[in-house]
């Protein structure tokens, strides 16, 4: 198996416990707190990250990059906070959110000239089909709503 497959699974199997974590999370403190919380874990792991990479070949722009990825990352995260808190159910939510890569797809083929196969574009489409059947629920009378 290559790394990166390793390292994406892990990613699954990471984020799908954290999503758990942050409606527990949001069931107790505010989305603001939890986004505390969220950073103060991130801090916690700078002591392995800095032993184990160089930071003197980075640049400004570098570094540039990576304050705006950090940014947007934590704006994010505090978004999902918030509609936890606001009452989305976590089996909901974060599945819902996790449709963020179509984004990132739209995106690398306008900055970064990628294309994509026809089988991945029925990737994309599937994706969006799931992202609409994870929304749809019923309620009590069993009537159809979108969440």
């Amino acid at each position: 198996m290559p790394a990166w497959m390793f390292y994406s699974l892990l990613v699954i199997v990471l984020w799908g416990i954290v999503g758990l974590f942050q409606k527990l999370g949001t069931n107790r403190v505010s989305a603001d707190s939890l986004l505390i919380w969220l950073m103060v874990g991130y801090v916690l792991l700078l002591p392995w990250l800095l032993a184990t990479t160089s930071l003197s070949t980075l640049r400004g722009h570098d570094m540039f990059i990576g304050t705006l990825a950090g940014i947007t990352n934590g704006l994010g995260a505090w978004f999902l906070f918030a509609s936890l808190e606001s009452g989305a159910k976590a089996s909901v939510a974060v599945p819902l959110t996790a449709l963020n890569p179509l984004l990132t797809i739209l995106l690398a083929m306008i900055f970064l000239a990628e294309r994509l196969t026809p089988l991945q574009w029925l990737g994309i489409v599937l994706a969006l089909i799931a992202g609409a059947m994870i929304s749809y629920e019923t309620t009590e009378t069993g009537v159809h709503q979108q969440t």
